[in-house]
């Protein structure tokens, strides 16, 4: 991406975080990053072109936050991983609720770079517990399960701020918890490095 293009996005980003996308209008991007609006049509020709690249750019941006540390543990990676991640989303809070509700998140490109992001997750979350090794699939269904919990359960946080941050996280490290008991039980051949003997 060259620089102007990157810049574009980047304030796009700004303005999004804070606004519904309905509510930004392309002169006010244009004016917002000092450019024509021609200019902007020519880097973008329309608006949803505009705002998939600014989800293909929070896509980018929460993989390198939630990036695995191998040298913690699995369950102080993951509580590392959620602080970094609610952060994101706390800072980004307009822009991330529109891409994983109805409208414009409901776009067939918006979609596919957010269920990207969703496999890229699950198998971070699978290959800490495995070690590597190939996940049994009830242990793949219930941490995709799980991650739409933590979704839907971000957005409620975000409209109604019922806890701290820190008693977010413990809530999201508990319920990972949870369904990878729910997931032993219904496959007791399961065996795990990490999480399962959580404190």
């Amino acid at each position: 991406m060259d620089l102007r293009r990157q810049q574009l996005v980047e304030i796009g980003s700004e303005l999004f975080a804070k606004r519904p996308y309905d509510e930004v209008g392309v002169e006010e991007i244009a004016a917002a990053a000092g450019v024509s609006r021609g200019l902007l049509y020519h880097y973008f020709p329309t608006k949803r072109d505009f705002f998939i690249e600014v989800v293909r750019r929070h896509v980018t941006q929460v993989g390198e936050l939630t990036d695995s540390d191998a040298s913690l543990s699995p369950l102080d990676d993951l509580r590392g991983t959620l602080d970094a991640y609610i952060a994101y989303v706390d800072e980004n809070a307009q822009s991330w609720v529109t891409v994983h509700r109805a409208g414009i998140g409901s776009d067939a490109e918006v979609r596919a770079l957010l269920e990207s992001s969703y496999a890229s997750q699950v198998e971070r979350i699978l290959g800490r517990m495995t070690g590597g090794g190939e996940a049994p699939p009830v242990l793949e269904l219930a941490v995709r399960g799980w991650l739409g919990f933590a979704i839907a359960t971000m957005i409620d946080w975000l409209e109604h701020r019922q806890l701290e941050p820190e008693a977010l996280r413990e809530l999201l490290v508990q319920g990972l918890k949870g369904v990878v008991a729910a997931a032993c039980d219904a496959d007791p051949s399961i065996t795990l490095v990490g999480l399962e003997a959580a404190d």
